[in-house]
């Protein structure tokens, strides 16, 4: 997928959790760039007997190098992490610095400074734990109305801006805000040279899956570019294929000239269309 090239149909897909708890689609293109530096992960694992929703987009920059390395590397070090279930925030934690670490190592390249956005979701139970490096973003639509659960991590953000200072960097404008006058996000996995200003910290948001949590949206800011939160929750809501969800979206971004890759994961929750037939298969089976 990182060597999709440029005017060439989107790469989708999508599907169930076998307990009928959600569905998800993804949509994914180059868009208007000749490179492909977009990569995504959306996998159903049975981690201890429980089923485990991953979903992941991660914008790659300087190539697709440590955009690849992130997708390959982070859910399988999660999954593995003892403090998973007892622990979930601490294990994302700990996964993404360690993931970040493991990339920095494996990046033998000094060429180029290649780096990588991570916005990830985490279906455990009934808990929705949201993870976020960068600037793609995650939206969830509650009760009808788009909440972003996530912030997109820019350098001239006040609170990032001093954080990059206190650590001896600094921010300048060259086209847009930049750490160093070189990068255009504050957060990111990679970035060997900019390592001690760019982070890979998540700040990480809990949300309770329940009858009024309709569906998640994650997205590379190909989307965010041009479409707004609730443009993208009013556009995904009446589709109740999440694949297809995903490839509206796609398509919207690319009909308002977003200049950018493009990836974007539908992750719907189904527990008010299944709660009950759900139950009523329980109550034959007991």
């Amino acid at each position: 997928m990182g060597f999709a090239e440029k005017g060439s149909p989107p790469v989708t897909g999508g599907g169930f959790s076998e307990n009928g708890k959600f569905s998800y689609g993804y949509a994914s293109s180059p868009g208007k760039r000749s490179s492909m530096e977009d990569f995504h992960e959306t996998r159903v694992d049975g981690v201890d007997g429980e089923t485990v929703g991953l979903f992941g987009v991660f914008d790659g920059h300087g190539g697709a190098r440590a955009a690849e390395f992130v997708k390959q590397n982070l859910f399988t070090n999660l999954i593995k992490h003892p403090k998973f279930f007892s622990d979930t925030k601490s294990a994302i934690a700990e996964t993404y610095t360690h993931t970040d670490s493991e990339l920095l190592k494996a990046d033998t390249s000094h060429h180029r400074d290649a780096g990588s956005t991570a916005s990830t979701a985490i279906l455990v139970g009934d808990r929705l734990l949201v993870a976020n490096v960068g600037d793609s973003r995650a939206v969830i639509c509650r009760g009808g109305d788009a909440i972003a659960v996530s912030r997109d991590h820019k350098p001239d953000q006040t609170d990032e801006r001093q954080r990059i200072e206190e650590a001896g960097g600094f921010v300048m404008w060259a086209g847009t805000w930049r750490v160093g006058g070189v990068l255009a996000v504050s957060r990111a996995f990679g970035d060997k040279l900019l390592k001690q200003y760019v982070v890979a910290d998540p700040e990480i948001k809990e949300e309770v899956v329940d009858s009024s949590l309709e569906f998640l949206i994650l997205a590379s800011d190909g989307l965010w570019d041009v479409v707004t939160n609730e443009e993208a929750v009013a556009m995904a809501k009446p589709i109740l294929d999440s694949e297809q969800a995903a490839k509206t979206l796609l398509a919207e971004a690319s009909q308002r000239g977003s200049a950018d890759n493009i990836t974007c994961v539908v992750v719907r929750f189904l527990e008010q269309q299944n709660g009950l037939a759900g139950r009523a298969t329980n109550d034959q089976a007991s």
